[in-house]
This record gives structure tokens, sequence and C-alpha cells, in this order.
């Protein structure tokens, strides 16, 4: 399935890329996400995540591979997890540009593949859970950069 989006954040976009970058923000905004563990800086993650896809719920275990950096422009990062009777793999990029105002304008997108039980039992669900999601985490994303903005 394949999930993209949009989001304006009031600020400049080295500051943008630097808290999409790291992984102890990432994990504060992203859902479910319970622990992160850096095997190489940004190359190489651990981590573990519980999904829920209405009654169903899986907690993955897994690692994310950072695949290109182009600091403060383009990232695209590969992750691969399992959980009981089900993996997940996603192919995931986002790029940063100007926007109006000094804001930072980020496009995003996730190809992700879900197998086994979880996909099975949640199937309808799959691409509307997982495009909220995800949009609520750049959503997330945008109000503490902004919110850190605002009270420096």
């Amino acid at each position: 399935m394949l999930l993209k989006g949009d989001v304006t954040i009031r600020a400049p976009r080295k500051q943008v890329w630097d808290f999409l970058t790291d992984p102890n923000q990432i994990g504060q905004c992203a859902p479910g996400v319970e622990k992160i563990e850096v095997i190489e800086p940004l190359k190489r993650y651990r981590g573990v995540v519980s999904v829920g896809l209405g009654g169903v719920k899986a907690r993955f275990n897994g690692e994310v591979e950072v695949l290109e950096l182009n600091e403060p422009n383009h990232a695209k990062l590969k992750a691969h997890g399992t959980a009981a009777g089900s993996a997940a793999d996603a192919l995931s990029e986002m790029s940063l540009s100007d926007g109006p105002d000094g804001a930072t304008s980020v496009h995003w997108t996730a190809d992700v593949n879900v197998s086994g039980q979880l996909a099975s039992l949640a199937a309808r669900l799959m691409v509307p859970v997982s495009q909220k999601l995800a949009g609520q985490f750049y959503e997330k994303v945008r109000e503490k950069i902004e919110a850190g903005n605002e009270s420096a």
C-alpha cells in the first residue's frame, strides 16, 4: 500500500531536517513506538512498535536502515519488522523544500507491505488506518517543532 502526504511546518528547513533525523524526536511523535535503539547513528536503528488495526493488535520488533541522506533535502529509508505471525516491510522517503514565509514543506511517501496474520485479519482497515497514523505522526512533528520555535 502506498501512503503519501504533505505538511508545511513553520520553521527553517535545517531545523525540520534535524528533528526528522533524530530518532529520539521521531520516537516521541510516532504512534505506538515503545523503544528506539541506535545501532549506528544516521544509518541503522532497532525498535519496538505496537500497532492496532480495529480489534487486532500486533507488537513489531524491527530495524530501520537509512538508504540515502541528502541534508537538508531528501531522505530514504527501509524498515523490516516482525510480530507473532506477521511481517511488515516499508520503503519511505521524505523531501524537504522551502515553503512560503520561511516555512518548510515536507512531502513524504511510504510503500508498506504487511503480510501474515495481521494482513489477513485487518486487510480492509490497513490503508485508512495506516494513512491516519502517518498523518498523526507528521501533525505531531509539526506541532512539536512549531511549539519549540514559539518558546525560543
